[in-house]
This record gives structure tokens, sequence and C-alpha cells, in this order.
């Protein structure tokens, strides 16, 4: 028997919408990380990029465990000397771009390299309800119901 080894022509993609909405931020992304890259397919190979295509609603409702949205800083640098700056889980969810914090969550659960920024790409977040991705007609992946520890109420 030869071990199966599935090349770009043949891998089936599918689209899948996740709803956030009081999901834990580490176990969606966990969760989003493994379907990104098509660890949950029989005919996974490493070296293919044969994940799904996800789409993540309500990324702003997400929710985070303990006192991180006080205690977690997420650092970046503007490029010019002195200029590394810091913002804090909270600031980031309750601010402008709360999709940032689930994407960050993935990209560092994902190999980094060519191969993982392309699956990177397969990855849609947005921080309402709406998204323009009616026409894929995505299938609903219930992330919550998998296991009790995923959902958590306010």
């Amino acid at each position: 028997m030869k071990t199966f080894s599935a090349k770009p022509a043949e891998v089936v993609k599918k689209w899948v919408l996740i709803d956030a909405e009081g999901v834990v931020l580490g176990r969606l992304a966990s969760i989003v990380a493994n379907h990104l890259r098509g660890k949950h397919k029989v005919t996974f190979t490493p070296h293919v990029d044969c994940g799904d295509n996800i789409i993540i609603i309500n990324a702003e409702k997400v929710r985070v465990t303990g006192n991180k949205l006080e205690d977690k800083i997420f650092y970046y640098h503007t490029g010019h000397p002195g200029g590394i700056k810091e913002r804090a889980w909270g600031k980031i969810l309750g601010g402008k771009h709360p999709e940032r914090l689930i994407i960050k969550a993935v990209e560092r659960m994902v190999p980094r390299g060519p191969l993982g920024r392309a699956q990177m790409k397969n990855l849609r977040v947005y921080a309402g309800s709406a998204h323009p991705h009616e026409g894929q007609s995505p299938v609903t992946l219930d992330v919550a119901a998998m296991n009790p520890k995923n959902k958590r109420i306010a």
C-alpha cells in the first residue's frame, strides 16, 4: 500500500462559516488553524494547501478568559527608532478593527513560510454579522457546540 499524496489540482476546497459570538478565542483559533491547513481531512498532505476557505463573523463578540483583556498586550513597531507601541487586548476588541485579534491568534498557529502565508489568505474575518460571501453558500460550523468549554456566557 502506498502513502497518499494530494496534488494541488486534486484538492477540493469548501467554504465554512463560523460564528465567533461567545466563543473562547484560543479554542476558536486552534480549530480555525486546523481547518485552514486541512488537517481535518483524510487527504491531508503537509506540503499542499488542502484546507478550506473560512469565514468568521461577529469577531467583536469573541470571549477571552481570565484578565486577558487588561493584562495581555500586543506589541508592534512603527519602523522608526524608539517606535515600539503596545495595545491591550481590550482596546483592540473595543476599537476600530476587532477582527485583528482573531487574525493574529490564527496566524501564530499556522506554519511560517510561503505555505502558511498562502493558507492565511483563505481566512476572512468580519467584525459584524454581515459578510459578502453568500454566493459561495458556506457550510456552517458550530464551534460552540463541539465542546462545552468553547462557549462562555458574559
